[in-house]
């Protein structure tokens, strides 16, 4: 992978507030903001905080999936206003393979909606099987895979359509530790490979230290950015960073901001019960 032009913005916050408005004059809830932040094209950017702080809601932001109460919102210095812009791609938890294609069908599914022609789609999907690993299942159906090639299906669904930007909500958070670290391996070499922008939403500091160039730590709600977090490791490195001392102290740090603020959030819920 090419070095990654650092002072090239690829997505660009600024001011971004959500505030979700209460159904027949209920409370409204503040979520998220004011957020600023910018992501350069071409890095691993990993967002962790307490649970309700509003991650995920930034992703959707990101995805085009919900629109901002205030704030800016850019993408490749377009503004993004809740829709998804072409470029984009986007992986959720939920294991979202239709259960009745086989793994080739899932993953040409959005392929062919687009204009290519069948032979296009058919050479990217084989592309994305080999780089997953998948070729050998290529015919089988969701059911006879596991949770982890399940979701292999799912990133590789979105890789073929070749985005710039890939939006990563709790991909991993369904498997079990061991697992996760192999899928970050998998994860890290796509990025090497792609060039693409990679914006991961995780519970787990240890995958998030792990991956990232940078780590943005979020409040409680609403969610702020309290700390962005640069772990300093080399494009090329893998699960064996876990080992270190350096590793260590970064999930410490991670961590002795998040158990301050998921007290908080444990705190007002509590309140409010």
């Amino acid at each position: 992978m090419s070095q990654h032009n650092k002072t090239d913005i690829h997505v660009s916050l600024r001011g971004v507030t959500k505030i979700f408005r209460g159904a027949d004059g209920g409370a409204s809830v503040h979520a998220l903001g004011p957020i600023d932040l910018d992501l350069k094209r071409g890095e691993f950017f990993a967002v962790v905080g307490p649970s309700g702080c509003g991650k995920s809601t930034l992703l959707e932001v990101l995805a085009g999936l919900s629109e901002v109460t205030e704030g800016d919102v850019r993408f490749e210095g377009k503004p993004i206003h809740g829709e998804v812009m072409d470029g984009v791609g986007v992986v959720f938890q939920e294991d979202a393979c239709f259960p009745w294609m086989t793994v080739f069908d899932n993953i040409a599914f959005g392929l062919r909606q687009t204009q290519l022609t069948s032979s296009e789609i058919d050479k990217r999907v084989e592309q994305a099987l080999a780089m997953m690993g998948l070729t050998p299942f290529a015919k089988s159906y969701p059911a006879q895979l596991s949770g982890g090639m399940r979701q292999r299906v799912c990133i590789a669904r979105t890789l073929v359509l070749q985005p710039r930007l890939i939006l990563l909500d709790e991909p991993f958070g369904a498997l079990d530790q061991q697992t996760r670290l192999l899928m970050g391996e998998e994860l890290l070499r796509l990025w090497r490979e792609t060039g693409a922008t990679i914006f991961l939403i995780t519970h787990a500091l240890d995958e998030a230290a792990m991956l990232a160039d940078r780590i943005g730590v979020m409040s409680a709600r609403p969610g702020r950015l309290l700390d962005i977090v640069e772990t300093g490791w080399g494009a090329d490195r893998d699960s064996r960073i876990v080992e270190t001392e350096d590793f260590g102290k970064i999930t410490a740090h991670l961590w002795q901001w998040l158990r301050g603020e998921s007290m908080k959030a444990i705190a007002r819920s509590g309140a409010a019960a």
